[in-house]
């Protein structure tokens, strides 16, 4: 690999001068490490890994780039699916590892400023040691850092209750491309001064600039939490059964998983079959059972869902450590059929659309590839839809990637169809650059390139990403 060859000797040293000699990292492993995301795609081709410990260091850093002008790479966690946070073209990764700090903590405020590199369950766990609530959670939130989350909005399994990691953001520190620090909105829930120029950078994938600092506000904590898991004869029947428990209960989650899914988790060894009964389909949903009257409420609608057909079978957790297990029929997806080497998308529609839009897909890959697995889950309740095809054993990955990209352009002309959106949760990258006017119009598109071109007139802040430039 040896792409720090070709950096120029003088900016190596500017850079050991900047952050220290032993926090700049050329060699092969390191440059293979912090040089690619949960994507496998693309190849990293990194020139050098630098590590700040501030945002003034991150500043000085930006700036030695647009002198050089050499590309930068911003690195969290480096747990997404679009290649967002690959360094593929000989850029400098700037990885905000050391930036792991939680600053302070205003209690009147429920507001916590933190650096960049601080781990989702990091602030989780402060969050809990303040008897407060950080609820935007997902499979990768032990490795994941809140800067990555940052820059592309994440989501995961409370956003029907919760919202985006947008919700949660009130106020930000960056480094623009040009080198300059901004100090957004400064945690404030009420201001009305002009432009809330903190929101433009979330959702940016780094493309604007890098989020070395963040004011995030923190909620109370839900109590006694009730997981109900249910099988489901059809996807006509889900929808009636999210409105019938919305119409009475607050959901903290609704999630859904088809039987390829949940026979990988169960085949795993980590996990009990949940009933006997079987199904094409299950749900999965969370709510706040404080109350006697609410879980009440809960287990009359479950018996009027029965009554209906749309419920066949189900269980509701009577322990703290039911609920857990439970949860990991669908949280321990992922991990399951990542031996599969699964072609991934991560795709949203308007709720009501959902049954159509899955129906359609799943024409769409039967008829394309009759003898792949395909494993569908999802945060149904929000929209947002996990498709995973299976590799067969006799295929290479590179075989198996050539195939599905034929199948690319149906699904998100399927997406378009229903006005959704070609990444819900993980940003667009560059695994879904090609594909970007499926949800967003041209001129859309090219305003995008103006805001960028102020923020980063020399185009050096993780090029290539989201859209080109030209």
């Amino acid at each position: 690999m040896n792409a720090a060859a070709s950096l120029p000797s003088s900016l190596l040293e500017q850079l050991q001068t900047i952050v220290g000699e032993q926090r700049v990292k050329t060699d092969e492993d390191s440059l293979k490490s912090w040089g690619v995301d949960w994507t496998k795609h693309f190849e990293p081709r990194p020139s050098a890994i630098v590590f700040p410990g501030s945002t003034e260091e991150v500043q000085a850093i930006v700036k030695l780039a647009n002198q050089f002008n050499i590309a930068i790479t911003p690195s969290g966690g480096r747990t997404g699916l679009s290649a967002g946070a690959v360094a593929a073209n000989g850029e400098i990764v700037i990885s905000l590892d050391r930036m792991n700090k939680v600053l302070s903590f205003l209690h009147a405020d429920r507001l916590v400023r933190i650096q960049a590199g601080v781990v989702t369950e990091q602030l989780q766990q402060y969050a809990e040691q303040q008897g407060l609530y950080y609820p935007v959670d997902f499979a990768a939130a032990g490795s994941s850092q809140m800067g990555g989350n940052i820059g592309t909005n994440a989501g995961g399994i409370k956003v029907i209750h919760y919202g985006m990691t947008r919700e949660w953001v009130l106020g930000l520190t960056v480094v623009t491309g040009k080198g300059d620090i901004l100090r957004l909105n400064k945690g404030m829930v009420k201001n009305a001064t002009g432009y809330a120029l903190h929101q433009l950078f979330i959702g940016s994938e780094g493309t604007l600039g890098i989020v070395t600092e963040a004011e995030i506000k923190l909620t109370r904590q839900p109590q006694d939490l009730k997981v109900l898991v249910l099988s489901v004869p059809d996807f006509a029947a889900v929808m009636p059964i999210l409105h019938a428990f919305q119409q009475r209960i607050d959901l903290t989650a609704f999630e859904f998983f088809n039987h390829v899914a949940l026979e990988k988790v169960l085949a795993h060894g980590h996990a009990v079959r949940p009933f006997e009964t079987e199904s094409p389909l299950y749900v999965l949903l969370e709510f706040e059972g404080r109350f006697e009257a609410v879980v009440d409420d809960a287990m009359q609608i479950f018996e009027h869902c029965m009554e209906q057909g749309w419920i066949l079978d189900g269980v509701m957790s009577q322990s703290q450590a039911q609920a857990e297990a439970l949860w990991h029929l669908r949280e321990g997806i992922s991990e399951t059929i990542a031996p599969f080497t699964p072609y991934k998308n991560d795709i949203s529609v308007l709720i009501t659309h959902v049954p159509a839009f899955i129906a359609d897909i799943d024409a769409i890959v039967a008829a394309n590839y009759p003898d792949f697995e395909v494993c569908w889950f999802g945060h149904i309740g929000d929209g947002n839809l996990h498709l995973n095809i299976l590799k067969p054993a006799d295929l290479t990955k590179d075989e198996f990637f050539e195939k599905c990209k034929v199948v690319n352009q149906f699904v998100f002309e399927t997406v378009q169809k229903y006005n959704g959106s070609i990444s819900a949760e993980h940003g667009v990258g560059m695994t879904k650059k090609d594909y970007l006017t499926y949800t967003r119009d041209p001129i859309e598109i090219e305003y995008m390139r103006e805001l960028k071109k102020v923020f980063d007139p020399n185009g050096i802040m993780n090029p290539g990403k989201i859209f080109d430039l030209s």
